[in-house]
């Protein structure tokens, strides 16, 4: 593709005031290469950059656009709620609304509002101490939760997209407690408990790993965790800002945790649940979650959370995806899951295409299952990238790093989806044609 000048121009201006251009680093394209896209406006499943060119958008803003981009209700929920006053530092009623939403659908009993899901792991952990009384947590390579300090450790996403080994900034002593382990791994958490169980504040972990790629639990992995935890007076957390709301209207993947006989303690949630605007939540067992101030002791806090706009957005969003829009949002993934793998089977390319409920990503140069961090590290990602510009030369807009998770929504409909099939024979072939100097 032809460079877009208003892009360019943007960047160049934004390198300028912003590390990098800007303001996360997968934006910045350095995966990929090539100057980052600044778009415009979103309609449906569409994308409209500054010079006006239009894209099938994939990204959805990271997972929050169940619904599409600019929704009508919900454009005109946010107008009213905004018309009313943008913040008061006060309660109001739309908080309490999507809060009852969220705990009519969850097994949380309560929740408490924030402002992004990197808040919402970082407050879990921190009332999981002080529940508990302990320090240690435990996660799993390649499980993201935010850029939280003691949980950059061994970190996917970005982390892994950028190739940084560790984070400066990031002191010894803050993650000497953090234990990770090999995601999937029964026997490795039985011996981290053996060894450190009276010490262990909590586990956490994605409901279903999506920031190494797609990579589910593997069956019954997520209640052997509870188990476990439970056996050992520790906390399960799962991390479902990725997952709540957008594979399953009741919140959580791949299980019903009333029905099952079992629940996380602590949920986090975002994305989805804030319809496009900062917000995210973290609630579970009711006797944990009054231990926060101003109930209990443990302290947190936050000017714009439960944010009357935001919150508005988020109950619109939830009240309107009902079994309808999720029947057209798994079948839209369904079909473009099945052009993407007969498009590179076609090209030659070994791949597994693995997926969670709706969201899925490609593993390139693989042809088993994908099970933990260290076998998504161990793909041809550089296959990834003239697959990437490929896809973008023909209008559709893909997630600028290998690690990412694909989204689509109940707005990508035949038009869509017909343009994401055209594309795909001369993108397989370019990822076919490619070699890890490329």
């Amino acid at each position: 593709m032809t460079p877009s000048p208003a892009s360019q121009h943007l960047f160049e201006r934004a390198q300028a005031v912003s590390p990098g251009g800007v303001n996360s680093p997968v934006r910045a394209f350095r995966a990929v290469g090539g100057t980052p896209i600044f778009m415009a406006s979103g309609e449906g499943a569409w994308l409209t950059d500054v010079d006006g060119r239009r894209y099938v958008d994939l990204v959805g803003s990271w997972g929050p656009m169940l619904l599409g981009h600019a929704h009508p209700e919900v454009i005109a929920a946010v107008g009213a709620a905004a018309a009313r006053g943008t913040s008061f530092g006060t309660p109001s009623e739309p908080e309490v609304l999507l809060a009852e939403e969220i705990v009519a659908r969850t097994s949380a009993e309560m929740v408490r509002m924030v402002s992004s899901g990197t808040e919402a792991t970082m407050s879990a952990i921190r009332l999981a101490r002080g529940f508990t009384g302990r320090d240690k947590i435990v996660k799993f390579a390649g499980c993201y939760h935010g850029h939280v300090d003691a949980l950059l450790a061994e970190a996917g996403s970005g982390v892994v997209t950028l190739g940084l080994p560790e984070t400066p900034g990031v002191p010894a002593h803050v993650t000497a407690d953090t234990i990770v382990l090999p995601y999937n791994d029964r026997s490795a958490v039985e011996a981290a408990f053996a060894e450190h169980g009276d010490a262990i504040a909590c586990l956490i972990t994605e409901a279903a790993a999506g920031n190494m790629g797609v990579v589910p639990p593997e069956p019954g992995f997520n209640e052997f965790l509870s188990q476990v935890t439970a056996r050992h007076g520790a906390l399960f957390i799962s991390d479902e800002v990725m997952t709540g709301f957008r594979v399953t209207r009741s919140g959580h993947w791949g299980l019903d945790g009333q029905r099952e006989g079992w629940a996380p303690d602590l949920v986090t949630y975002g994305k989805v649940m804030g319809g496009g605007f900062p917000a995210a939540a973290f609630g579970g067992r009711r006797d944990v979650m009054e231990q926060l101030a101003p109930s209990g002791p443990v302290y947190q806090a936050g000017t714009l959370s439960g944010n009357p706009i935001a919150t508005t957005a988020g109950l619109t969003t939830l009240r309107l995806a009902d079994a309808d829009a999720y029947a057209r949002l798994d079948d839209a993934s369904r079909q473009l899951q099945r052009l993407v793998t007969d498009a590179l089977t076609s090209a030659g390319v070994a791949h597994t295409l693995q997926n969670a409920g709706n969201m899925f990503s490609v593993f390139w140069g693989v042809d088993a299952p994908v099970t933990d961090f260290a076998g998504a590290q161990a793909q041809e990602a550089w296959r990834y990238k003239p697959f990437f510009h490929a896809m973008l030369d023909a209008g559709v807009y893909l997630p600028p790093s290998a690690f990412e998770c694909w989204f689509v929504s109940a707005a990508h409909g035949e038009e869509a989806l017909t343009r994401i099939a055209e594309a795909l024979p001369a993108a397989a072939q370019a990822a076919a044609r490619a070699t890890a100097a490329t």
